[in-house]
C-alpha cells in the first residue's frame, strides 16, 4: 500500500520498526548547509525519511528536521544565524579566512576550545520545543567521539542538545562536552558519514557527504593559517569517509561540490545552496524513481528489486510500502 500521512509536518511513520529510507547527514562545517537544499527535495516530493543518522553539522540540521521543521524554515534559521549577532561565532565568519584575530584574542581557552558553543546551542533550542530524542518525529542517531578512548559514541536517547553540542565540538575550536567519565568531541573525528548506523536496518540508504571539495590553485580561499587548520580537519574526514564507503555502500551517495566555503563560512549559505543544485536534481530523480517503482510494483502485484530509472538494485529485499507525507496547508 501507499501510506499517506495526515497533514502534520513530518509525522512519525505508522510502522515505527520499519526503516524504508535511511538518511545519513555527514559532517562538514558550513558546507553542511547543503543538507538543507537536499532536505527541501524530500519536502517538495512529500517523502519522509524513516530514520536519520547525523554527525556534526549533520546532527545540527538533522535534529531540526527530525523535530518537525521543514527545510525552508531551517534555511531561515541559518540565514538569521549567519547574518546576526545572536550566535557566538559571528566574529569567526568574517572575511575570506573565516577568522578574526581580535575575537580570538578575547576568547577563553580554559575549557579546551576557542569558543564556547553554548550560545549557539541556546539559539538552536529556541527554534524547536524538542528537548529529548523522544520528542523527535523522525528517529535519529547522533554521532560523537569519546576523546579518552578514541571511539565513536552514538546517542539516540536522553538530552537532545547535549548530544548535538558534543557532535559539533571540533577539537580546538569548540569546547568538548563532559558526560560522566566521557569527554565528547566532534563525531567527525571518527565517523563523519555514519552509513554503518543505518545500512543493516534500512531498505534504502541515502548518504550526503559534505566533507568539502579539495582546494585548487586559484580558489578564493588561500592556504593561510585558518584555511590550513580547518582544511586539514576536512582531509582527515575525507580519508575516513573513503574507508567507510569501501565497507558500507549506500544506495545513493551524494557529494555536493562546494567550493570557496570553509568550516565557519555560515554567512555563505546562498552560495552553498546554489552549488548543491546538481545533487538536489540527482536526489529528486532517485526519489521519483522510487515512487514510480513502488506504484508499478503495486499495480503488478509482483515484487521487483530494480529501480528502472536509476538501475540501482537493493540488496535488502523488496519494500512493502513507501512512507509519504502531505504538506501542511
Amino acid at each position: 500500500m501507499l501510506l499517506v500521512i495526515p497533514p502534520e509536518t513530518h509525522a512519525a511513520p505508522a510502522d515505527a520498526e520499519r526503516c524504508e529510507i535511511g538518511l545519513v547527514l555527514g559532517s562538514g562545517g558550513a558546507a553542511g548547509l547543503a543538507h538543507i537544499e537536499l532536505l527541501r527535495v524530500f519536502d517538495e516530493l512529500e517523502i519522509q525519511p524513516s530514520r536519520i543518522a547525523g554527525t556534526s553539522i549533520g546532527a545540527v540540521i538533522g535534529v531540526l528536521y527530525a523535530s518537525g521543521l521543514e527545510a525552508a524554515t531551517i534555511e531561515g534559521i541559518f540565514n538569521e544565524f549567519g547574518g546576526s549577532g545572536l550566535d557566538t561565532i559571528t566574529g569567526l565568519i568574517r572575511g575570506n579566512n573565516g577568522l578574526d584575530l581580535r575575537d580570538v584574542m578575547n576568547l577563553d581557552l580554559e575549557n579546551g576550545g576557542l569558543v564556547d558553543a553554548q550560545g549557539f546551542i541556546d539559539f538552536l533550542q529556541a527554534q524547536t520545543p524538542a528537548r529529548s530524542f523522544d520528542d523527535l518525529r523522525i528517529p535519529m542517531e547522533i554521532i560523537t567521539t569519546d576523546y579518552w578512548t578514541g571511539q565513536p559514541v552514538v546517542r539516540s536517547t536522553g538530552p537532545l542538545f547535549e548530544a548535538v553540542q558534543a557532535s559539533m565540538a571540533v577539537p580546538g575550536l569548540f569546547s568538548p562536552v563532559r558526560s560522566g567519565e566521557q569527554l565528547l568531541i566532534d563525531g567527525g573525528t571518527t565517523n563523519p558519514l555514519p552509513i554503518d548506523r543505518l545500512r543493516a536496518d534500512c531498505d534504502r540508504v541515502i548518504a550526503i557527504d559534505v566533507s568539502g571539495a579539495r582546494p585548487r590553485p586559484g580558489d578564493e580561499t588561500a592556504a593561510e593559517f585558518s584555511d590550513l587548520l580547518f582544511g586539514s580537519f576536512e582531509l582527515m574526514q575525507q580519508a575516513l569517509i573513503a574507508q567507510s564507503l569501501k565497507q558500507h555502500r549506500p544506495d545513493l551517495y551524494l557529494k555536493p561540490e562546494i567550493r570557496n566555503v570553509r568550516l565557519l563560512h555560515f554567512n555563505r549559505i546562498r552560495s552553498v545552496l546554489e552549488q548543491t543544485a546538481p545533487e538536489a536534481r540527482r536526489l529528486r530523480n532517485y526519489l521519483q524513481a522510487l515512487v514510480r517503482h513502488h506504484e508499478r510494483e503495486e499495480s503488478n502485484h509482483e515484487p521487483d528489486q530494480r529501480i528502472p530509472e536509476t538501475g540501482i538494485r537493493s540488496d535488502h529485499g523488496p519494500r512493502e510500502h513507501m512512507t509519504r507525507t502531505r504538506s501542511t496547508p
